[in-house]
């Protein structure tokens, strides 16, 4: 069965932005109630109270005794804003209901167990689904709903057929997946890269030797194709030696 918890309001007779920061400012959260044909009334809740309330309960499928100016009303809560860049609570909207009316909410699902492809071949249990919708008159709202996942193997599904929830009828898709078990994941191994040493050459000068000019060795450089080499320069003949 669903939570009940009891929470005090009072009417809040400004509206608009001024006034809701001027509410926050005093500690108070601005909320508002509505169901049934009424009128939306903006009420003011003291946000330590609020935040008390809602420790360790599911918001959504909790019911709340609201009790505003001295007037008992019975409520379920629709939406929390939350600042964006802290924890605290900015706007609460309450919908009242009645006993003898089916509501529409989102409860949400536990799985119970440890599967058997976890347990005996390394499987990942993946929860897909996490809350489903439901019809349901309030006396009959669960605070949840528990799905028995121990039967599953390796490749093996829950949907959302295989729910039971007493007393109400399930809104959400039979073929939604809840929950299901998949492959260990493989770790992936980067092979290490191998450091190949690259040698730079250094450039091989080449130099067109002239013509004329002495190679290694004080040999005379090869002549250019076509020419004759020149002829070793004779020595000059001397005199008859006495």
């Amino acid at each position: 069965m669903a939570q009940t918890v009891a929470l005090s309001a009072t009417a809040r007779q400004k509206t608009g932005k001024g006034a809701a920061r001027q509410a926050r400012f005093q500690k108070q959260v601005p909320a508002v109630i509505y169901g049934h044909g009424r009128a939306t009334q903006p009420l003011m809740v003291d946000a330590l109270s609020l935040e008390k309330a809602l420790t360790g309960i599911e918001p959504e499928s909790t019911l709340i005794d609201l009790t505003v100016d001295g007037k008992k009303a019975r409520a379920l809560i629709r939406e929390i804003q939350r600042h964006p860049l802290r924890p605290d609570i900015i706007h609460v909207d309450f919908y009242e209901i009645k006993a003898d009316e089916k509501v529409t909410l989102k409860v949400p699902v536990h799985l119970v167990g440890t599967p058997d492809g976890v347990r005996n071949a390394g499987g990942v249990l993946d929860q897909v689904t996490r809350e489903v919708e439901i019809e349901v008159l309030p006396e009959h709202i669960p605070d949840r709903v528990e799905l028995d996942v121990s039967a599953l193997k390796i490749g093996d599904s829950l949907h959302t057929r295989d729910l039971s929830i007493p007393n109400a009828v399930i809104l959400t898709g039979a073929d939604l997946t809840i929950a299901t078990v998949v492959p260990p994941r493989a770790e992936e191994v980067v092979a290490p890269v191998a450091e190949t040493a690259t040698e730079v050459a250094e450039p091989e000068l080449i130099r067109k030797v002239r013509e004329g000019e002495e190679g290694e060795e004080g040999e005379a450089a090869p002549a250019p194709e076509g020419k004759a080499a020149p002829k070793a320069e004779e020595k000059p003949k001397g005199k008859k030696e006495e």
